[in-house]
């Protein structure tokens, strides 16, 4: 018997002698933005370096709790020498490093900067997060290694879960050197669903960047391709790209007689952007567990907001704090908080279905 069968087999053996249900946390979070001020900021207090050390020391504890987590990295890894914020992104590495060393295991690459610095960029984004070792979905070196590396499917806590992720689009920049970038295509979507599941997936997420930038409300072309991913049998939607958080809701697939997570937008996770509801975003946590036939299913989902807090003197940088922690939050900040806070809560209270915040 395999190292990981006998691993897998004594995770199940074990659950059941307990008597609790095998059970899997997937934590997602909003887009990672890098602007110019935040690379001037690194810069600034690493000196020969880009030090980031300082970011997620306050969400760190929460995403390491998590089985599995999620970001999108919404910038390329370059290479340098100079590095570039808005309109045209590239990070350094270093940027990567703390997101995995904050606990992040899966990194989302397709989304609309996936291109900023064209092929060569793209390219060395996936050859850097190699080097980091954590997974990444979304872009590929071309074609034919998309045919290979997908589909992604990960044992996690015995759960065999398959994760996609796509793109409206790449602001215009098209592929010159051959990159491949997985689009929101719907036949191209249910035949990557569809192998999926026939690898052996148990659940199915699909991650997607869409919808309208600033808008804090779904729009009817992110609710038909919500419909379809959910005829389609998958399990989880979880979206970004409009900086702004957007509702979330467990939707019935009636079909198939099971319930789906559909998160619109989870906002941002860090960035420089300065209105009101651009200052944070959420993180949604997900549960899935087998019920008492062995079959894996999608059991419940709870959200908290997060703020971006700018540098507040001496050596501090840009730092995501969680709302149940408002005391960290810089004096000077909390007016800026408490009108990103209650205006996502807002949205919140009023639009989401059976996805409710979590008290800490």
């Amino acid at each position: 018997m395999s190292l990981l069968l006998f691993s897998l087999l004594s995770f199940i053996t074990g659950a059941v002698a307990t008597g609790e249900p095998q059970r899997a946390e997937l934590l997602f979070v909003g887009d990672a933005m890098q602007h110019q001020a935040q690379l001037d900021r690194a810069k600034e207090i690493g000196g020969n370096s880009y030090d980031y050390s300082g970011c997620f020391t306050y969400i760190a504890p929460e995403v390491t709790s998590a089985d599995y987590a999620v970001c999108n990295l919404e910038v390329p890894l370059g290479g340098g020498p100079s590095y570039t914020g808005y309109p045209c992104f590239s990070a350094p590495d270093s940027y990567a490093q703390a997101l995995k060393d904050a606990g992040f295991d899966l990194f989302l690459t397709a989304n609309n900067h996936c291109l900023d610095r064209r092929d060569r960029a793209a390219r060395r984004t996936l050859t850097a997060l190699d080097s980091l070792g954590v997974d990444h979905i979304g872009t590929f070196h071309d074609a034919a290694e998309r045919e290979k590396l997908v589909p992604f499917i990960k044992n996690i806590n015995g759960f065999k879960i398959g994760f996609l992720n796509y793109t409206y689009g790449t602001n215009g920049i098209e592929p010159n050197d051959g990159v491949e970038v997985a689009l929101i295509e719907r036949d191209r979507m249910a035949h990557e669903i569809r192998k999926t599941r026939e690898a052996g997936a148990e659940i199915v997420v699909v991650t997607i960047h869409w919808g309208v930038e600033y808008v804090l409300l779904q729009n009817k072309n992110q609710e038909n391709i919500a419909n379809f991913l959910v005829d389609q049998g998958v399990d989880l939607i979880i979206g970004g790209h409009p900086h702004v958080i957007q509702p979330m809701k467990v939707v019935r697939n009636e079909k198939e007689g099971k319930d789906v997570l559909l998160v619109y937008s989870l906002g941002n996770f860090i960035s420089n952007m300065k209105t009101a509801d651009t200052r944070g975003g959420a993180l949604v946590r997900a549960i899935i567990e087998r019920d008492a036939d062995g079959k894996a299913y999608f059991k419940e989902a709870n959200y908290n907001t997060l703020f971006a807090a700018k540098p507040a003197g001496g050596k501090t940088n840009f730092t995501v704090i969680p709302s149940w922690m408002p005391e960290k939050i810089p004096a000077a900040q909390r007016a800026h908080w408490q009108l990103f806070d209650r205006g996502a809560r807002r949205i919140f209270d009023t639009h989401n279905v059976n996805v409710p915040p979590k008290h800490k």
